[in-house]
């Protein structure tokens, strides 16, 4: 198992960048706003406001946000093979569950593989 950082998401992205959790460690209202706009528009879902802007991380304590807590399938699927990150799956390389995000995301598969 490899020593990961707690704030590397499940699918090797990395939650100390992410604008969610900025705004939430500073309470930063603007930043909430900001996010939900770009996240709404890009996700077409209305349904993200500012208000669901709140999450601590993938992997820590805290609140997350909805979409991170009860609809991930990459965050489901770590969970249900008891692992910390799709980093530690043998299926990494093939799997087509975080395969989008590593695509678009190269940082994301050094993550989890450094």
């Amino acid at each position: 198992m490899k020593n990961m950082k707690d704030l590397i998401a499940c699918c090797g992205l990395d939650c100390e960048y992410c604008d969610a959790r900025i705004a939430t460690v500073n309470n930063d209202n603007e930043l909430r706003e900001k996010t939900a706009r770009k996240w709404s528009e890009m996700n077409h879902a209305p349904e993200i406001t500012a208000e669901t802007i709140n999450c601590m991380g993938c992997r820590t304590d805290g609140v997350k946000f909805a979409y991170c807590d009860h609809y991930c399938e990459i965050r489901k699927c770590v969970a249900r093979k008891g692992l910390n990150t799709c980093g530690d799956c043998m299926e990494l390389e093939d799997c087509q569950i975080v395969g989008a995000v590593l695509m678009n995301a190269p940082e994301a598969k050094k993550n989890l593989t450094d």
